[in-house]
Parts: C-alpha cells; structure tokens; sequence
C-alpha cells in the first residue's frame, strides 16, 4: 500500500501515545480515537491501510468496528488487542474479520509482525502446550460470559458462583498460559 496509514482505537491514553510515537518514526501516519464511536467519526473522512482495535473500551467495543473498517477498505489489516485475552473473544474477532488477535501487553514490533504476518503454514506442525488450571479457569468463565451475553448476575447463576467473587475474577487480568 502506498500511503502506510494507521488508525489506533484504545481508550488507554498512555499506550495509544507511546504506540503512535512510535509508528510515527517508522513512518507511518497515525489517528488514534479513544472509543469506536469517535473511530467511526475518523472513517468518514479517512481509509486506513492498518488498524489495532481495543476490545475492551468505555461504550462499544472494538470488535463492532471490524465490519465498518473492512467495507470502508477490504484491504486493511487489522488486530484486536486487549488485555483481557481469552480463547471466546480470539475466535470471535477472527470471525468478524480480524487478521489477527495479540494479547496485551504488546510491543511495536510485535503489533508490526502480526499485522504484516501471512497467513499460517498448514503443514508446520501444532505444538501442544497444556494450558494452566488458573487459566483453563479463565477461558471457561470467558466462554460462560459470553454464553450470556455479559451478562455478569446470569454468568454466576450458571457458574454456581457468588456474583461478586466473579466480578473479582473479571477484573483481574488473565494468567498466563
């Protein structure tokens, strides 16, 4: 793509500065919008050749912006970050239409290589790596909040959890694998 535009949508100010400045210097020009309704406000007057989307904002979340950016540019490689990583939400980015899926925290290098990535050798082989009991935990209480739509009081109903010791789990971030 000849004109190498980046459009950052996190409402974590800090992160979105620090990764601006530093595409900046590798030379791409760089929006950033702090929720995806003022994300929308910057499609209307700009296409972008990248995107990194933040799932979890104040208002909509990032994963409601992936359908308006691939119509505006089919194109566009785009990447869902969050801090709140989780097996349910990977796969449902990816169904939207992300390109790829990255953890936070992540570095520029690291968000440069997954957004210019290819597409994944089928015949490397898949190397198996249990996951943790803390975080297979996690991926479950994921799956059964989503299940319910956010849903936090019906999450714990069906988890057999109080509602308050889950909302404890949520705002922690996930362990590692």
């Amino acid at each position: 793509m000849t004109d190498p535009s980046f459009l950052i949508v996190d409402d974590d100010t800090t992160f979105t500065r620090v990764l601006s400045r530093s595409l900046s210097r590798r030379g791409f020009t760089v929006s950033t919008a702090h929720s995806a309704e003022a994300a929308l406000a910057l499609l209307q007057q700009q296409q972008f050749s990248f995107a990194t989307l933040d799932l979890k904002m104040q208002g909509a979340s990032g994963l409601t912006l992936i359908s308006r950016l691939r119509e505006t540019n089919p194109e566009i490689r785009l990447l869902v970050l969050t801090g709140y990583a989780s097996i349910a939400t990977a796969v449902d980015a990816i169904k939207l239409g992300a390109d790829h899926y990255l953890p936070k925290p992540a570095d520029t290098d690291q968000i440069l290589a997954a957004l210019q990535a290819s597409l994944p050798d089928p015949a490397q082989p898949v190397v198996a790596e249990p996951m943790s009991v803390n975080r297979l935990e996690w991926e479950h209480i994921q799956k059964v909040l989503q299940a319910n739509e956010g849903n936090i009081s019906a999450t714990a109903r069906a988890l057999n959890m109080h509602r308050r010791t889950l909302q404890r789990k949520l705002a922690k971030y996930p362990v590692k694998r």
